[in-house]
């Protein structure tokens, strides 16, 4: 008998050895996911899971389970930690496995970040953004952009402010703004820089959209459960509230920026 107990525990006690080792390793790595994305929020001054809910796109019960350490045996999906990382402005790779820096900017994530030109004058402060206007179609996601016809050239913005926001220079845009729906905040000839990265639903942000194929600055606000695009102009008789209904209403990206000469 004591053969057989024998000749089963060298067979057990390995397996044993091996799934605690794997389960102990697995808690590890999800609290230790959980504390990093926590340390991120803070980093991001996001104080709450559905703040970072809107930032990101993901569900906040998913924030949750993350930051309580209770996930599949994978972990968080890819997309996922990448959606959390973007919005905390953060590493992916130093969410997901603790390696490189914490901020984006000190380390930029292959894709994110692209080489420009630097701004007239070949100063390296800053970087050039180009003015265009936007050709779009109803219906459609994309996005033509051309050369602003009354202008041509380009808007230089500081290097120190896109990078520690963490915006790619290939991904800005900058227009002209048309009409008074949206003042007193953004009049009639003021420059917006639009970050085509951004395309999250964010109650309260600013935005470039596409509405039936118009190109409009809108901000989106959600009532009722709807999300709609409003005007900052007072007068909301001649500037009234829009549907943003899917197929009908597409972001183009968010506004970032502004750059005015009124005083």
């Amino acid at each position: 008998m004591h053969e057989v107990y024998t000749r089963m525990d060298r067979y057990a006690i390995p397996k044993w050895i091996g799934t605690c080792a794997y389960l102990c390793a697995h808690v590890y790595l999800t609290m230790d996911i959980a504390n990093r994305l926590d340390q991120a929020m803070k980093f991001a001054e996001i104080t709450t899971q559905s703040a970072l809910s809107r930032s990101s796109g993901v569900p906040q019960p998913t924030i949750n389970r993350i930051l309580k350490g209770v996930v599949g045996k994978r972990g968080p999906e890819t997309q996922t930690l990448t959606n959390l990382a973007r919005a905390c402005n953060v590493n992916v790779d130093w969410l997901r496995e603790g390696r490189g820096p914490m901020s984006r900017a000190a380390s930029r994530e292959a894709g994110d970040f692209f080489q420009v030109v630097a701004a007239e004058g070949g100063d390296p402060d800053f970087y050039e953004i180009p003015k265009v206007e936007l050709r779009l179609s109803a219906g459609l996601t994309g996005f033509q952009s051309v050369p602003e016809i009354y202008d041509g050239r380009k808007l230089s913005v500081p290097r120190n402010w896109a990078d520690r926001h963490g915006y790619s220079p290939e991904k800005l845009l900058a227009l002209t703004v048309k009409g008074e729906s949206m003042e007193p905040g953004l009049g009639s000839g003021d420059l917006v820089v639009i970050n085509t990265a951004d395309t999250v639903l964010t109650d309260g942000a600013v935005y470039a959209v596409n509405y039936e194929g118009e190109a409009v600055i809108k901000r989106l606000s959600r009532d009722r459960g709807e999300w709609w695009l409003t005007s900052d102009n007072p007068d909301q008789h001649r500037f009234h509230r829009k549907a943003c209904r899917h197929g009908e209403c597409i972001l183009i990206g968010r506004v970032v920026r502004k750059e005015s000469d009124r005083i």
